[in-house]
């Protein structure tokens, strides 16, 4: 609510797309996406040179430029 007190509380803590685990990754690209994402195709996306974070997590930014930049390359 606004001009609500604040009690130091942020909240429950909610999912950070600069910082997805694959499955977390999956599941959230599945549910907005319309199609299914499965970890073995984003393993496969890391495999073929999609950047992860040096924790192996996903930036969900970083992750779409990616593929951006793929689907432009092959359709020349």
């Amino acid at each position: 609510m606004i001009g609500a007190p604040d009690n130091g509380s942020a909240g429950p803590p909610g999912l950070n797309p600069a910082a997805l685990s694959l499955a977390d990754a999956a599941r959230l690209l599945s549910a907005v996406g319309g199609q299914a994402v499965t970890v073995e195709m984003l393993q496969a996306d890391v495999a073929a040179g999609a950047p992860t974070n040096a924790d192996g997590t996903l930036n969900l930014v970083r992750y779409a430029a990616w593929l951006v930049k793929e689907m432009s390359s092959g359709a020349d």
